[in-house]
């Protein structure tokens, strides 16, 4: 069983839902003859042929109002748009038919389609293809929105994304997509939706992060555990629904919280968090929330992309400060 990149498991997890369900077809910009702008359908075409591996044209728009006809006639299309940035146009399909659909025909008809986007900074891109706007989407009733930070994750994530009956916003973060490899048994087990994952137990703090955000995350608890201090990490993985469950029992235990992500801090999806704590575990809180995020302005390109997305060292300066309260 060999080790494999996040794009290659997304690469996987796509193949085997094909092959065990006709129904499910990909297309999207340059998926086909191209295998995707990082390769993520690379092959597909050739197993699976043109009638399930289609290239559209460069109209989001288009191919978004595509996946909800066709979901709602019993397909189960993925549907692959470059850059998290060009997703925009699609924007009145997603909000207005596929999260309405099933509202709509009172259950009638489901909308069974996956919208996947490389997400997020880090490789350098220019305007328009580093873009974190994950709350978008999360705050569109009848979208799911997942956000896979490791091989295995994206191979389980994505099989139950296909599988879901409801339209599910599958975000890939491009910084993740050849930054390491992991066994991932091609099995197809999928992995289950609407829950958070603890990483990493902890009793002193919780960090509460997803997508690329994880190894930053990780490696700031390392840290925190050589001066005494157990942090417990929670990958949300599945934004929207949200598992407060999982975050709150954390919160519960530590006492103290540190959001982490790389979109801008205004109206992130961290916000949402923070306000869950401050309805739900106001009591169990010893220490103000703090959010560790990217700043309040266009992602800046090329040089000071790194100043941009949050660091280990303001991670572990925000958990530092909360580690000061009594």
């Amino acid at each position: 069983m060999p080790d494999i990149t996040l794009v290659e498991a997304v690469n996987l997890a796509l193949a085997r839902a094909m092959a065990e369900d006709d129904r499910v077809i990909v297309f999207g910009e340059d998926v086909a003859v191209d295998g995707g702008v990082f390769r993520a359908t690379d092959g597909l075409l050739a197993r699976f042929g043109p009638d399930r591996v289609l290239d559209t044209p460069l109209s989001e728009g288009l191919f978004a109002g595509l996946a909800v006809g066709v979901a709602a006639q019993g397909f189960r299309p993925v549907a692959e748009f470059q850059f998290m940035g060009f997703m925009l146009p699609a924007l009145d399909q997603v909000m207005n038919h596929a999260g309405r659909l099933r509202n709509r025909t009172r259950g009638r008809l489901t909308c069974p389609l996956v919208l996947r986007a490389p997400y997020g900074g880090g490789i350098h891109a220019p305007e328009h293809h580093s873009e974190s706007f994950e709350s978008l989407f999360a705050h569109v009733p009848g979208i799911r929105v997942v956000v896979p930070s490791s091989p295995a994750r994206a191979y389980g994530l994505l099989l139950s994304a296909i599988r879901d009956p409801d339209p599910v916003v599958f975000l890939e973060p491009k910084r993740l997509y050849r930054a390491r490899r992991q066994e991932v048994p091609d099995d197809g087990a999928g992995a289950p939706l609407d829950r958070c994952f603890v990483l990493r137990p902890g009793t002193d703090l919780t960090l509460v992060t997803w997508g690329a955000m994880v190894a930053e995350t990780l490696d700031a608890a390392q840290a925190l555990d050589r001066e005494g201090v157990a942090a417990e990490v929670i990958d949300v993985a599945t934004l929207k629904p949200l598992d407060t469950d999982t975050i709150l029992a954390s919160v519960a235990k530590t006492g103290r919280c540190v959001i982490v992500h790389e979109a801008a801090l205004t109206a992130g999806f961290g916000a949402e968090v923070a306000a869950r704590l401050a309805d739900d575990g106001l009591f169990d809180l010893r220490a103000p929330v703090r959010r560790v995020a990217g700043w309040d302005t266009v992602m800046p390109y090329p040089r000071q992309e790194r100043r941009y997305m949050p660091g280990t060292d303001r991670i572990l300066a925000a958990a530092r400060g909360l580690m000061e309260y009594a």
